[in-house]
């Protein structure tokens, strides 16, 4: 069974670096021979050549057929994304030979808010478990990323100062599973990798401007153009302090009725229950309760979630303004709601945002995510497989 591990080391000269490229490639998603060279921004020509040389080398196989997919041959490797959000944790694993669909996951119960030291010993485990279910061992590791729900430097791979809650400097969850696993680790914005895999996974490919929306605990949001992350200098993408209310309460980030101190887990929550105190109903006590209360037709909850998903299409309409996607994607707990808060999204989107960025005869589209709650996770294991470009030398 084919070992990638030496075929990934840092490559040197542009010929090698192109046949890792596509290799990468290919791991990531198998995929046609033109849309390789798309994702690649490669000429046609020269994917066609690796692919064939990489074809007569058993590592490569082709479906028949003109526009067939490019995929790899039979291997042991596996490739591992982490999600390490606030409250919980999610891992995926997926033998690189395999297609997307055959990713295996673990759920962690926790995450960041007990500290790095305590969570450690649980994601270690959980990547355990899963590698376990792809029918390999942790030695068959070759890459890992990591997501986790802060701004993230894109020069360094580590937080931006200043590091806020949970987080502590020094702090650096990739390297400390990189080291573990024996790879080097990667690590981005849990958002970015959201839309990074709705990018690759969750469309045909051809959407230009992706807007993934992540709405927990706290409101982050992604954004891919041309099947590149927009990352700024780590701060891109902060919808969540984008300031709805200037007038409103005191954010975590130090400024003023930032969106999510409207909409975040934590003002849904209390909004929910300042309105039920006093009644012998039970009270929500987080927002996966509040949405299931709402969703069982609780007056008050589901008003909260409404007015969620409506104070969200008022941000969203500045964001199709200013940047007119092609495709929004909602993911998070929040997008559970569904329905709930994606029509009210919607009613704020059309009253808003401008009619050739969002009207029936533009090419916008908004729905929920296709890969809740994973679609951080697969993010980051992109992320990994893509990370082992970043020593290659252009010339020898």
């Amino acid at each position: 069974m084919l070992q990638l591990r030496d075929r990934l080391s840092a490559a040197r000269g542009t010929k090698a670096i192109n046949f890792k490229h596509v290799l990468l490639s290919v791991m990531i998603k198998s995929d046609s021979q033109a849309d390789l060279a798309r994702r690649t921004g490669l000429a046609q020509s020269t994917v066609s050549n690796i692919v064939r040389e990489l074809q007569t080398a058993d590592v490569l196989v082709s479906e028949p057929g003109r526009g067939a997919r490019v995929c790899l041959a039979p291997t042991r490797n596996v490739a591992v994304g982490v999600h390490l959000g606030f409250n919980q944790a999610t891992v995926v694993a997926r033998r690189v030979d395999r297609p997307v669909t055959e990713t295996h996951w673990e759920h962690v119960g926790s995450g960041a808010n007990r500290g790095l030291g305590e969570i450690m010993p649980s994601l270690k485990q959980a990547v355990r478990e899963a590698v376990a279910k792809t029918g390999r061992e942790l030695e068959d590791v070759v890459s890992l990323g990591v997501a986790v729900p802060r701004m993230v430097d894109p020069r360094t791979g580590r937080f931006r100062t200043p590091v806020l809650p949970p987080w502590s400097e020094g702090d650096a969850p990739s390297d400390d599973l990189g080291e573990w696993l024996r790879v080097q680790g990667a690590l981005d914005n849990d958002a970015n990798l959201g839309a990074l895999a709705e990018q690759t996974y969750g469309t045909d490919g051809h959407c230009e401007i992706v807007v993934y929306v992540k709405g927990s605990t706290g409101i982050g949001a992604g954004l891919v153009i041309s099947s590149n992350p927009i990352r700024g200098h780590g701060m891109a993408g902060e919808i969540g302090h984008l300031v709805l209310d200037p007038d409103g309460m005191v954010c975590r980030c130090g400024g003023r009725g930032c969106l999510e101190t409207i909409i975040g887990a934590d003002a849904l929550v209390r909004q929910a229950r300042e309105a039920l105190a006093g009644s012998v109903a039970d009270v929500p006590y987080s927002l996966a309760s509040l949405i299931e209360r709402a969703q069982s037709g609780d007056a008050v909850c589901e008003r909260v979630v409404r007015d969620a998903g409506r104070v969200l299409g008022r941000a969203l309409a500045l964001v199709c303004n200013l940047l007119n996607p092609d495709l929004i994607v909602l993911g998070g707990q929040l997008a559970a709601a569904q329905n709930l808060v994606l029509e009210p999204c919607r009613e704020s989107l059309a009253r808003y945002g401008l009619r050739g960025a969002v009207g029936p005869h533009s090419e916008f589209a908004l729905k929920l995510s296709s890969m809740n709650p994973l679609s951080e996770a697969q993010g980051a294991l992109v992320l990994g497989l893509t990370s082992l470009r970043r020593t290659d030398v252009e010339k020898d």
